[in-house]
């Protein structure tokens, strides 16, 4: 195997484990053992903003390493590269449209429900890019 689709598989691998990390396992454990919320709050915003450069890093890696293509590698489908746009564009999106509003306490309620299912989205853009270089 060429190095650049392992280059891209452990882009993906790591994009994947990384916001499962975080998402399902540190970010509860801080609110679970944290003495109060506000602190475990700010120390789970700092981690997912972490998350979107980790993200960034790992998208931009697998764009270039799909870039141009060796003889004999497969192309890429359409369909991979959209996943990955949309997984990136979601965590921007929470990075600097969502966590603002959250971190204001601006309707808390409405705006965590948006993060969090925005959040999911790009996990699974994440697991279905995974599930495809894998």
């Amino acid at each position: 195997m060429a190095w650049k689709p392992r280059v891209a598989l452990m882009a993906a691998g790591l994009w994947w484990g990384s916001l499962t990390a975080i998402g399902f396992v540190a970010v509860p454990l801080l609110f679970m053992h944290l003495p109060t919320p506000a602190l475990a709050g700010a120390t789970a915003a700092k981690l997912f903003s972490a998350q979107t450069w980790i993200t960034v890093g790992c998208v931009l890696l697998m764009l270039v390493a799909m870039g141009r293509r060796d003889e004999g590698e497969p192309e890429t489908a359409p369909g991979a590269v959209m996943l990955m746009l949309g997984g990136l564009l979601l965590a921007l999106l929470v990075e600097y449209a969502i966590a603002p509003r959250i971190v204001a306490r601006e309707n808390l309620r409405l705006w965590h429900g948006v993060g969090t299912a925005m959040y999911a989205a790009q996990w699974l853009c994440a697991c279905a890019t995974l599930w495809r270089r894998a």
